[in-house]
């Protein structure tokens, strides 16, 4: 009794599968539904249209807007962030430059010092009275 009980509602599923299946394609294929669709999407787009020109009259930046800005701000950061390394890369060149020159100006000094002693003790030792040279001596060319 429970087979002859499933016949008639699986028979009647099938039956009502079928009829939604051909009510659907009607829909689908019939010329109301994709018109009605268009009509719909050109709505939207026309609504869109009103409400960015009605927030662009109010001076209030759209949500396109606001993400463009802050794309242009991300790369502007990014930008800055790799000037900012090339300028810490350059400053530390500098340094090194500024230390190597110290170093080799400090040398240049302690030899002109040197320098100095040599030619004071040099003029410490040459007598007091400039010598008198004969016009006879020989002169170097």
């Amino acid at each position: 009794m429970t087979d002859q009980a499933q016949d008639p509602l699986s028979d009647f599923a099938a039956r009502a599968e079928s009829l939604l299946e051909s009510a659907a394609r009607g829909l689908l294929d019939g010329p109301l539904l994709g018109t009605t669709l268009g009509r719909a999407l050109a709505a939207r787009a026309r609504a869109t249209q009103a409400q960015e020109a009605a927030i662009g009259l109010l001076g209030v930046p759209s949500a396109g807007d606001v993400d463009r800005l802050t794309r242009r701000v991300r790369q502007l950061s990014d930008r800055l962030a790799t000037v900012e390394d090339s300028l810490g890369r350059i400053e530390g060149g500098l340094r090194r430059q500024a230390d190597q020159l110290d170093r080799r100006l400090a040398h240049i000094e302690r030899q002109l010092s040197t320098a100095t002693r040599v030619l004071d003790d040099l003029e410490a030792s040459l007598p007091e009275e400039p010598v008198a040279v004969s016009r006879d001596q020989p002169t170097l060319r």
